[in-house]
């Protein structure tokens, strides 16, 4: 076993209100500066939506993540030999018009246009060229549904829906929407560590953030092909790739991520999972039905003495393997089986997990009026606003069935919890649920206790950093000469 450590996040879409408030908190931390306007390392997606930049989720446009050609692993738009046939043109590139031309408002015109009369208006216009422009979409264009025509019926996630599945969904009585944060997944097997020409992408040993060197980056680009959920983005001032960095100055302090610490859904989970770095390619090369399950059997049991000797052979802090065992990820994606990946069929293996919608609640549509009686509320699962095939393209890579036992698992919590606290319900439409999902009341309890009430402390479990290990690895390396080990230099002394 090859045991390391992963940063890993978890996104409970109930609780998600779509506010955007990570999203501007990562805006003005991060990519609030020339160059950069286009950028959102985090954005909120109304789902159905074709989100941003626009129908990311559809590869045979982009060409993004891994594919599998015989029984090899492969890039599918990126690569040693298809990144030089793309070097000079990539028709594969998203374009600014995918994401959106970035503007502002011409506010001094306001107060310095001549008498006269009409109203004077804020025209907008392009940060990039500086020129008039009428803006056409942005990042959040199709929020709420908004412009469903557009946006929400072009969802590329309605692929092997009918149309009559598809039709239902927008009908009045039916329509249904629920939001998607997205931010990079810092994923196991990243695409976009594979596709860059210059290797200045690489993935963190201590706790597997993904990064880009701006020092060895030379603009080829390969890694926005490459990334299928396109969270890598191209600053056309400086000339550099950038992406989300999980804000990791803040979690070498202690702090979690500007986007989690603002979330007011308190969406948000951040922890640490341990992992087997050998089983990573026979996961991502499996066939498409097994992909959830082989990356799920990647993480492994913290708790187990087996994992715990091999962690520490491998250089992981006993401090890090508490922070494991404490991990609220752990409990939502392998103790509860709750949380999943996003399009596991990218083939990325992700680690940023999601628990699925329970929408609606309780209700669903039965000749055209809501039904809510206790004997609908098991049923409501499979009638819902919301078809399964939908969630599960998002989620399962159109595995049904695992979608299936995660709802039932989310609605056999809440049947529990109502029971407790409102106790209308007749036992048996409270233990036979539960029962099928193999589920004790004492584990509903611990799923609602960390989904409505738990402590910051609990949300966020955030591993030391051991900066003095690093330091001391440097310092151990050092020759007489003053040479230090990987290429650094003592700097010279200087007087006074």
């Amino acid at each position: 076993m090859d045991i390391r450590s992963q940063i890993s996040m978890v996104f409970h879409l109930d609780k998600c209100i779509g506010c955007h408030t990570c999203s501007i908190a990562c805006k003005n931390i991060w990519t609030d500066r020339k160059g950069a306007e286009y950028m959102w390392w985090n954005n909120v997606e109304t789902k159905p939506g074709t989100g941003y930049p626009s129908k990311w989720e559809d590869q045979d446009i982009y060409k993004g993540g891994w594919e599998i050609k015989g029984k090899k692993l492969s890039l599918k738009g990126a690569g040693k030999f298809k990144g030089l046939k793309n070097m000079f043109h990539n028709p594969n590139l998203p374009v600014i018009d995918d994401y959106y031309e970035p503007w502002t408002y011409q506010y001094e015109h306001l107060f310095e246009a001549e008498e006269g009369d009409d109203q004077p208006v804020a025209r907008p216009v392009s940060l990039i060229t500086g020129e008039y422009i009428t803006p056409k979409s942005g990042p959040n264009w199709d929020d709420d549904l908004s412009g469903s025509q557009e946006y929400a019926r072009k969802d590329v996630n309605f692929k092997n829906l009918s149309a009559q599945e598809q039709e239902a969904m927008f009908q009045l009585e039916r329509m249904t929407m629920h939001y998607l944060p997205r931010m990079c997944n810092h994923c196991l097997n990243p695409a976009c560590v594979a596709a860059c020409p210059s290797g200045a992408i690489y993935k963190r040993g201590e706790d597997g953030i993904v990064l880009i060197n701006q020092k060895k980056c030379r603009a080829w680009r390969m890694c926005v092909t490459a990334c299928p959920y396109k969270k890598s983005y191209y600053n056309w001032n400086t000339g550099k790739s950038e992406k989300c960095l999980l804000c990791y100055p803040r979690l070498e302090s202690g702090q979690i991520p500007a986007c989690m610490h603002s979330c007011v859904g308190r969406i948000r989970y951040l922890g640490v999972m341990l992992y087997d770095a050998d089983k990573i390619e026979a996961a991502a090369s499996c066939p498409e039905s097994e992909l959830v399950d082989r990356q799920l059997e990647i993480y492994l049991d913290p708790f187990d003495p087996e994992v715990i000797k091999a962690a520490k052979e491998n250089g992981i802090a006993d401090s890090t393997i508490d922070a494991a065992q404490k991990s609220p990820v752990y409990k939502f994606v392998k103790k509860w089986g709750l949380a999943l990946p996003l399009h596991p069929e990218f083939r990325t293996l992700p680690n940023l997990f999601y628990v699925p919608p329970l929408l609606p609640t309780m209700a669903f549509v039965e000749n055209g009026t809501y039904e809510t009686t206790s004997e609908s509320f098991w049923g409501a699962i499979e009638k819902s606003r919301l078809p399964m095939k939908y969630l599960a393209n998002l989620f399962s890579a159109g595995n049904e069935k695992t979608i299936e036992v995660v709802l039932k698992k989310l609605m056999a919590v809440r049947l529990h919890r109502r029971n407790v606290t409102v106790g209308d319900l007749p036992e048996n439409e409270v233990t036979d649920p539960m029962k099928e999902v193999s589920m004790d009341k004492d584990t509903a309890d611990a799923i609602f206790r960390l989904t409505s009430l738990p402590l910051f402390s609990e949300r966020f479990v955030i591993p030391a950093a051991h900066r003095e290990e690093a330091m001391e690895m440097l310092e151990s390396t050092a020759d007489v000469k003053g040479n230090h080990g990987f290429g650094f230099k003592e700097p010279p002394k200087r007087g006074l």
